[in-house]
């Protein structure tokens, strides 16, 4: 009994003296003076912060938006295996391509105007790299190839002219951009080659067996130039992609091989099945020509 009445005693003391600390806090505020030079310069750095934080959020929802359409992009583009207007299904996914540049991405250009993109960098990377997965997916499916890094830092870079509002001054004109750094172009890029190997796998639903072997041959080209961007610059993020890389790679060269040996044997309704199914046996995320730093 005498132990709970101590303890009792210390949980009303440790009370008492957090309201006494509360109070002496009270005072101390009640005792500041507004008009100090210090208190009113702690007052701008907590507007300053405010300011960012409400912009980071402005982007971030920006950036998810741009993620959302950039998944519907891609999963309209993997409907051409089973659409017979290649080219209607190609220009649409072009228009809402450009519609996420000149919207959505012009936003988070005008919130970077004049402010250290790098501090809102995560706010959007996100974003970007889901849009450089549709933009490629659609290169490759347009012209079998697709374009560099500097073609999409050009296009989200965006040019405005500001009317004068007296005549005897002249118009402005103001450049703004979307900073995109080569690691987000790289990080694209091999979420790209999981989208590929979904299509290599459609082409065989569908019997396309020549755009199976070409689709692989163009991730192999991909997972080269990653090895020897790795053995250069070593990155996490981009060390984690290049294993599910190669994964997707196996999946497709154990397809195709599958196909190549014993694609005479095997009914064409089935050829998907067998491939599929062979290569799913025979992945494996083992490369001795690679190794994670």
């Amino acid at each position: 009994m005498s132990q709970g009445r101590g303890r009792r005693n210390r949980k009303h003391h440790d009370k008492e003296k957090i309201i006494n600390l509360g109070d002496k806090g009270r005072e101390v505020i009640e005792d500041i003076n507004e008009n100090s030079q210090v208190i009113q310069q702690f007052h701008e750095y907590a507007a300053e912060l405010d300011a960012k934080h409400d912009r980071y959020e402005r982007i971030f929802k920006i950036n998810r938006d741009v993620g959302i359409e950039s998944k519907r992009i891609i999963f309209l583009l993997h409907t051409i295996d089973k659409e017979s207007k290649r080219n209607a299904v190609l220009d649409t996914a072009k228009t809402r391509l450009d519609n996420v540049v000149q919207k959505l991405f012009r936003n988070i250009a005008t919130e970077l105007d004049g402010q250290d993109a790098y501090q809102f960098h995560r706010a959007y990377r996100a974003g970007i790299e889901e849009y450089i997965e549709a933009l490629t997916f659609h290169e490759y499916l347009q012209n079998g190839d697709m374009q560099d890094w500097s073609a999409l830092e050009k296009a989200l870079t965006y040019h405005t002219t500001s009317s004068p509002t007296d005549s005897s001054e002249q118009s402005t004109s103001k450049t703004m951009q979307v900073m995109v750094t080569p690691t987000d172009y790289i990080l694209g890029i091999a979420d790209l080659t999981g989208e590929l190997m979904r299509k290599c796998i459609n082409n065989l639903a569908v019997g396309d067996v020549s755009s199976c072997y070409q689709t692989c041959n163009f991730v192999r080209k991909i997972y080269i130039a990653f090895l020897g961007y790795t053995s250069v610059v070593h990155n996490n993020e981009v060390n984690k992609k290049i294993i599910t890389l190669k994964h997707s790679l196996t999946k497709m060269e154990n397809a195709c091989y599958t196909i190549k040996v014993r694609g005479s044997e095997i009914p064409k309704h089935m050829l998907a099945d067998v491939a599929i199914a062979a290569a799913e046996e025979y992945a494996t995320e083992d490369d001795e020509g690679y190794q994670a730093f």
